[in-house]
């Protein structure tokens, strides 16, 4: 089974990308593969460039990776109550390119910010949006005062928050192993 995670950030030090990378590390005895989106660059969307110049090769690999996938982990990062630009764009190519592009793959879907709302507004907006894309969501975790929560040595520090992000992974591999 292979397992590919992603944070919806372009930042170099994203607290989302830590938190995606802390969560495959978790997972035992499966193939697991970290994507950065920066590693795909892309224009920022519009009708007249895909006219125009059609669609970028970064945006056919990423759709390889995500397509090679059985399940898929994302982690959120929340600009402003919604997704970062880079998400956005993101999505809205892969969405031009093939419109169901998660194709059913199960998603454990992700997010965290600074702040105590733990990345809950493009969260609500994910689970409505990513389901149109094709997204199967199985489970969805929120992190919420990451510095306050989270440690690159110990990860999740506070115990019902590692209660909780581990009983979401597991509801997600179970739900792979099954199908």
């Amino acid at each position: 089974m292979k397992i590919i995670g992603f944070a919806g950030s372009n930042s170099r030090n994203s607290i989302n990308k830590k938190l995606v990378k802390h969560t495959l590390d978790k997972i035992e005895n499966q193939n697991t593969e970290w994507l950065d989106i920066t590693d795909y660059p892309l224009p920022i969307f519009g009708v007249d460039l895909e006219e125009k110049e059609g669609y970028p090769e970064s945006i056919k690999s990423f759709l390889e990776r995500i397509h090679s996938a059985d399940g898929i982990i994302i982690s959120l990062a929340e600009h402003n109550g919604s997704y970062t630009v880079a998400a956005k764009n993101l999505l809205d190519w892969c969405s031009r390119y093939q419109s169901g592009f998660f194709q059913d793959k199960p998603v454990f879907l992700m997010g965290t910010s600074p702040g105590s709302y733990g990345a809950k507004n493009v969260l609500d907006a994910a689970k409505k949006r990513l389901p149109k894309f094709g997204a199967n969501i199985i489970s969805v975790f929120s992190l919420p005062s990451f510095n306050d929560h989270f440690s690159e040595k110990e990860g999740i520090k506070y115990e019902n928050l590692q209660i909780e992000h581990e009983a979401c992974l597991q509801k997600f591999i179970d739900f792979l192993e099954r199908s």
